[in-house]
């Protein structure tokens, strides 16, 4: 289904089985370029300009590189949450990564959960991928929607400077 609001095209698209790709596609007011510089170099700010992530960690390698593993706590409806995730492809012209969950709350019901970001001038793209470990496991729909927020907080923060 089809889903518009606050600027937002969201797109779900679900493959045989367990499987699905959830897609929101955000204008972005301050540039997707910008929110892409903040979230792959800077990215030890996101904790103090975003109210969703708490605390950001690299455990491997440097600021989002391929093969990096890092790690966020981040408030869900309330509840302190954690992802530790490797970084698996980026593309610099295109302004795209690929972050894969490999540790975390997500993995107690997602047999895999990988996000996939793309920045362009006026678009801040979020696309996660997954799979289900059962028929009755949710739609991640919470945890694209914590991206949505962690983005209009790093939107707000750029449009304030």
């Amino acid at each position: 289904f089809i889903f518009t609001t606050y600027n937002c095209y969201f797109e779900k698209e679900e493959n045989m089985g367990l499987k699905g790709k959830l897609t929101v596609a955000m204008e972005a007011k301050c540039g997707g370029h910008s929110i892409h510089n903040i979230i792959h170099t800077n990215t030890h700010h996101v904790p103090t300009i975003s109210r969703v992530i708490n605390e950001f960690e690299i455990h491997e390698g440097e600021t989002i590189k391929i093969g990096s593993v890092v790690s966020w706590n981040y408030n869900d409806a309330g509840q302190k949450k954690f992802m530790k995730q490797v970084v698996e492809a980026i593309d610099p012209h295109q302004k795209l990564s690929r972050w894969k969950i490999i540790e975390g709350d997500v993995l107690d019901i997602y047999s895999s959960f990988t996000i996939v970001t793309c920045f362009e001038p006026q678009w801040s793209i979020w696309t996660i991928e997954y799979e289900k470990k059962t028929e009755d496991t949710p739609e991640p729909l919470t945890q694209l929607g914590l991206l949505i927020d962690m983005s209009k907080d790093i939107e707000s923060h750029l449009l304030k400077n």
